[in-house]
């Protein structure tokens, strides 16, 4: 029963998000709507949003247990990234425009995949387990590409001399652009396909999800439900995008948090899952989805976001300052003491924990 109720929802969600959208988007564009209407149909349209965007995760899944890898994962990769994306040129395009958005948005995904997420799984599985473990060469090899990534993207920026500022000049950009996606390609390939050992679960043999594969009309129907989802989530960002800011400056918090809030609203399925595998003792599979989040978040959406910014003529700030590229590094550092040793405890998570509740003070006490 509770499976064919699963199933009604992933059908609906996505075909009732869209009618909504489209709803929201006309209603949104009416010359003698109210300002207190328009801010109901904002807060309408991001909690369908919200819904949209667990009905589109869930159909990616679908379609990734049927394919298998390299292919599931790059499903799934792209389907994050293409509503990462929607969020963050709709907000950047809206009112005066947010040409730092990109940057604090892939910011914040670091900090809350790399010190929230992580944190709260080694505690949950901690306290239920004692200690799990984990494969290191797996987990090295996420953070061997995730450090390089995030400098480039983040830190760097703020120390060239062909743009003035943080700013990157566009064959920077470009290059940089190609880069990340170099890099990115190649770890999917090592993920997916030369050291897919690396990455699979300790309790498992390769089905970490342990779950029938669905049938082929399942996937078809995933599929349109998928791209259905995905459009619906495109038009729901932009009507929703200018009331988000609006949202963040009229209760009084700084703009970097509208960063943060679209980091939360991207990686919640994904947080979910990762903390149901961390009570199942699958902690190598809570690394995945998490490290795998914020590389994918690197690697595809500062890429992409990049492209459209320069076709756009949109400025693009993506350098850091001090403040901030500490905390990075700071995280950094101890993820590489939390994962030298292939076993993990509660201790590591409350410092990453510790963390996280730092960088969101720092967000509205800098």
């Amino acid at each position: 029963m509770a499976t064919a109720r699963r199933r009604f929802l992933g059908r609906m969600v996505p075909l009732v998000g869209f009618a909504a959208a489209l709803a929201i988007t006309w209603a949104s564009g009416a010359a003698d709507i109210s300002e207190a209407h328009r801010a109901g149909l904002s807060l309408v349209g991001l909690g369908v949003l919200l819904a949209v965007v667990f009905a589109a995760v869930h159909h990616a899944d679908v379609i990734a247990h049927r394919t298998g890898e390299p292919y599931g994962t790059l499903v799934l990769t792209v389907a994050v990234t293409v509503i990462e994306v929607a969020l963050i040129l709709s907000i950047m395009l809206a009112g005066k425009g947010q040409p730092g958005l990109a940057r604090e948005t892939v910011y914040a995904v670091i900090m809350v995949v790399c010190n929230g997420v992580v944190g709260l799984c080694l505690i949950v599985g901690g306290l239920r387990y004692g200690e799990q473990g984990f494969r290191l060469p797996g987990t090295n090899a996420y953070l061997i590409v995730l450090m390089p990534l995030a400098t480039l993207t983040l830190i760097l920026p703020s120390y060239t001399t062909s743009a003035p500022g943080a700013y990157y000049s566009n064959a920077q950009l470009g290059f940089v652009s190609a880069t990340t996606l170099a890099l990115y390609a190649v770890f999917l390939y090592v993920q997916t396909v030369r050291h897919r050992d690396y990455f699979l679960s300790d309790l498992g043999d390769g089905d970490e999800d342990h779950a029938v594969v669905p049938g082929t009309r399942q996937v078809w129907e995933s599929v349109v439900l998928l791209v259905i989802g995905l459009v619906a989530v495109v038009l729901l960002a932009k009507g929703v995008a200018g009331s988000m800011e609006a949202m963040i400056l009229k209760v009084g918090a700084p703009t970097e948090a509208i960063g943060l809030l679209v980091a939360l609203l991207v990686l919640l399925p994904e947080t979910l899952a990762a903390l149901r595998a961390a009570r199942r003792n699958e902690l190598q599979k809570s690394l995945n989805l998490a490290l795998g989040s914020s590389l994918a978040t690197i690697g595809l959406t500062i890429p992409a976001v990049s492209l459209l910014a320069i076709v756009l003529k949109q400025p693009l700030e993506l350098g850091m300052d001090r403040h901030d590229t500490a905390l990075l590094a700071l995280t950094f550092g101890v993820s590489l003491v939390t994962f030298v040793g292939g076993r993990t405890n509660i201790l590591p998570g409350f410092v990453h924990l510790v963390l996280f509740a730092v960088f969101v003070f720092m967000l509205f006490v800098p």
